[in-house]
């Protein structure tokens, strides 16, 4: 493994050192950023805000909550360099990355900086254009580090890292090798190990995917988890994840309140981890589906169990609502899950209620 690290890391570093000079040589050529600074910076932003309502171990709790404010700027530096910044106002420095396009086409960019990783079908994908409002599917949250699993930390499914991607084939393949820290964002790395990910995707006609990613690491646990009592805080344990997953996007159902065409779409991904000698599986299928004007039918069903090999740390959620897009990029959604949970988790099933406005430019 600490082989397959070195010479991985090798090649990614003899890749940035040679592009290095081709920013040089394409920076020294004079921009006039007065003049360009509308089409080369570009700002965007987006809110996530809403309620609450759930009924867990009896008791029955009601909350408003705001959930994201997050606005970045996008800077094209040269027609093949570009940097991002984005901030969360609700939380933290979320990404600041530069990429450099190597080769004319897509087939091959590198990316430097702190940015989400590859892991998982949905992790890379912004909460604006995803079904749920809670977002990301059980598996995905604990597994790609989003928050809930105590030993990984609130990471939001990023890390800082370097990355090499791109587009093979007239677009067939879509391939992403990447370097991180492993520690999550905004931290110093706690060991000297650094953690490694792959994605593949296989694109055999328009709208449909076949992908698989993989993740193999060592972790520093910023806490403990009930479920894996056999790493403490502080300990360097066994940190590996795998994903396979298809999703199918029909071709756009245009709707007269909509600015935009919108597909119906399926998404499916299985996932499984190692963290220690404690493994996880889970898994999740979503569907939306446009109905009339600009209102689609979201049905999820999603289960997570968090240690294998003991039973009562398992959840399933079936979620059932609708979306509403009154103008581009903008929607209000409401949804009803019900969650069906093992022993260690809650002492009985419950229901979770939930709504929400998202406005993004």
């Amino acid at each position: 493994m600490n082989k397959l690290f070195r010479n991985t890391s090798l090649a990614m570093m003899m890749a940035l050192a040679g592009i290095s000079e081709c920013m040089a040589q394409q920076s020294s050529q004079e921009i006039d950023w007065m003049k360009d600074f509308s089409s080369r910076v570009t700002f965007n932003g987006y809110a996530q805000a809403g309620w609450s309502y759930q009924d867990v171990n009896s008791q029955k709790v009601n909350s408003y909550n705001l959930k994201r404010t997050l606005l970045w700027a996008k800077a094209r530096i040269t027609d093949r360099w570009s940097f991002l910044f984005m901030h969360d106002f609700n939380s933290v420095v979320q990404e600041f990355y530069t990429d450099y396009r190597v080769t004319n086409d897509k087939a091959l960019t590198v990316r430097f900086g702190q940015f989400k990783h590859s892991y998982t079908m949905e992790n890379p994908l912004s909460p604006t254009q995803l079904e749920l409002i809670d977002v990301y599917s059980q598996a995905v949250l604990y597994l790609a580090g989003e928050g809930p699993d105590p030993l990984n930390g609130v990471n939001y499914g990023r890390d800082q890292g370097l990355m090499v991607y791109g587009d093979l084939f007239k677009n067939f393949l879509h391939y992403e090798l990447a370097l991180m820290s492993g520690q999550g964002i905004n931290r110093k790395d706690a060991n000297n190990q650094k953690d490694f990910i792959a994605k593949l995707e296989v694109r055999p006609f328009d709208g449909f995917r076949i992908v698989g990613s993989g993740y193999l690491g060592t972790g520093n646990a910023v806490g403990e988890a009930a479920w894996n009592p056999g790493v403490k805080t502080g300990d360097n344990y066994k940190r590996n994840r795998y994903s396979a997953g298809v999703e199918y996007k029909t071709h756009a159902y245009s709707a007269a309140q909509y600015k935009d065409a919108r597909p119906a779409s399926l998404r499916a991904e299985w996932l499984g981890g190692e963290d220690g000698d404690v493994k996880s599986r889970g898994g999740y299928v979503t569907v939306c589906v446009p109905v009339v004007d600009a209102l689609d039918v979201v049905a999820s069903g999603e289960t997570y169990d968090r240690n294998t090999k003991i039973e009562g740390w398992d959840q399933t959620n079936l979620t059932l609502g609708v979306q509403y897009w009154f103008y581009k990029k903008c929607r209000l959604q409401l949804q009803y899950t019900r969650c069906l949970c093992g022993e260690n988790i809650s002492n009985k099933d419950y229901n979770w209620l939930q709504a929400q406005v998202q406005v993004a430019f």
